[in-house]
């Protein structure tokens, strides 16, 4: 329950944040060509809101409904659907009065915004931390394969060569250069020889659906952290930091031959052999029917010190081009990802998520790396979403603007209206449709 409300606090916060800046740049840009915002809100406020004040022309509130925000502005048809505003003439204030390329960069003020706040995360994050990675090459005992991977042909202590030929220096990104451009082979080395597995659709399909494919391989050499409540090892006498040295009289060289060695014992009681404070223990414990025990392992220095992490420091003046450069690179995979959605052979949309998907991408504990990663991310995530040519979002608007700029003709209010309406029903069935599918995914 702690972890939940963890992510779901980050998940607050990093939304307010994002929504505040996104609707900020609307607001500068309005008020910059003198256009008079009525409303800035967080948040929807129908019927009530939390809080509101009025400062000058405009209404600064929170709304009760926490499904983005929105600045009104007058003269211009919008969530609001005020359409009676619409049947007076013009004003000189208002956002139909002004010219097209004025309104174009009130409506494209948002996404701006956030592309830009996401670059200076990025810059700032890696001012701060730098960036830490596993090299491919540094995984000296090869790849711990999950399911997903054997089905598609890869097999534990592969050592992963490239990708299409193409050598991915960072261990991390190899998964995810397979699914986003879409790898047709993968090359490994497989006990002393080159090993090619072919990649289908059928096959690019698992892994999307996936949540880990492939991990550095780990020696033996775990100990018990964490252990989860209301699992076989809560209700066994295992504690954390115990030790693992075998089970059933058996060891193991990798920690994954202990991962298939319970998965192979289902629902069966197996004899756990720990050291702790230097005293050798005999643990008898019922592996739970999908074949764990229920506890968060903890490598010991003997298994960690041969993954030789790189480390990127970068001053003040380094750290600016590094941030630009990420933020186009993430921008650059999320189109890819956006993409894959509509491929029917990949079967992406089926992975579309709504807010529990969101909120899992943080972690259960506060992590501030972390946190402003995923709020970068989010941030491009939003940027990209309200560009998409769908009246209601930003992009619909700008879309119907660059009609205008190109022909010189205005769309009817009219037209607007009932597109409006149209966009709101669209994306109101892809709303309900992704957190559809977070419930149908909590039920498996």
């Amino acid at each position: 329950m702690e972890q939940i409300l963890i992510k779901a606090a980050q998940l607050i916060l990093s939304l307010s944040i994002l929504v505040v800046l996104h609707e900020f740049g609307h607001f500068a840009f309005a008020r910059l060509f003198k256009t008079r915002v009525e409303k800035f809100y967080l948040f929807f406020d129908p019927w009530f809101s939390l809080f509101k004040i009025k400062k000058g022309e405009t209404e600064y509130g929170v709304g009760w409904l926490p499904l983005g925000g929105y600045v009104k502005i007058s003269g211009m048809i919008d969530e609001s659907m005020d359409k009676e505003a619409m049947k007076l003439p013009p004003k000189p204030y208002e956002f139909r009065a002004k010219k097209a390329y004025q309104r174009l960069l009130i409506m494209l003020g948002g996404v701006m915004m956030n592309f830009l706040f996401a670059f200076i995360i990025y810059t700032g994050v890696l001012y701060a931390w730098g960036v830490q990675y596993l090299p491919t090459e540094n995984a000296t005992y090869g790849i711990w394969v999950h399911e997903p991977g054997q089905e598609i042909g890869l097999q534990n202590g592969d050592k992963i060569l490239s990708v299409d030929h193409h050598y991915i220096d960072n261990f991390r990104k190899i998964m995810p250069t397979v699914i986003l451009d879409k790898a047709k082979t993968i090359q490994v080395l497989r006990n002393g020889e080159k090993v090619d597995i072919p990649i289908t659709d059928n096959d690019l399909a698992k892994l999307i659906k996936s949540k880990g494919v492939i991990d550095p391989r780990m020696p033996f050499a775990v100990k018990v952290g964490k252990i989860i409540k209301d699992t076989p090892a809560a209700q066994s006498s295992l504690e954390k930091g115990d030790v693992f040295e075998g089970v059933d009289g058996q060891n193991f060289q990798f920690y994954d031959q202990l991962i298939s060695y319970l998965k192979s014992h289902k629902e069966q009681q197996v004899t756990l052999q720990v050291e702790r404070d230097g005293e050798a223990k005999h643990i008898p414990v019922t592996v739970s029917d999908d074949g764990t025990i229920g506890f968060y392992p903890e490598f010991l220095d003997k298994a960690t010190d041969y993954l030789h992490f790189e480390t990127i420091r970068y001053n003040f003046w380094e750290s600016i081009p590094a941030g630009v450069e990420r933020g186009v690179t993430t921008i650059s995979d999320y189109l890819k990802q956006f993409k894959l959605i509509f491929s029917p052979k990949t079967k992406a949309y089926e992975s579309l998520g709504g807010f529990i998907s969101i909120g899992n991408i943080f972690p259960g504990a506060w992590d501030w790396f972390q946190f402003w990663n995923m709020t970068a991310f989010l941030s491009i995530i939003l940027a990209v979403m309200n560009l998409l040519p769908i009246p209601a979002l930003d992009g619909g608007h700008v879309t119907f603007l660059l009609y205008e700029i190109v022909t010189g003709r205005k769309p009817g209010d009219k037209f607007l209206e009932y597109a409006q309406i149209g966009g709101m029903i669209i994306l109101l069935t892809l709303v309900l449709y992704a957190n559809a599918n977070d419930i149908i995914k909590l039920f498996h």
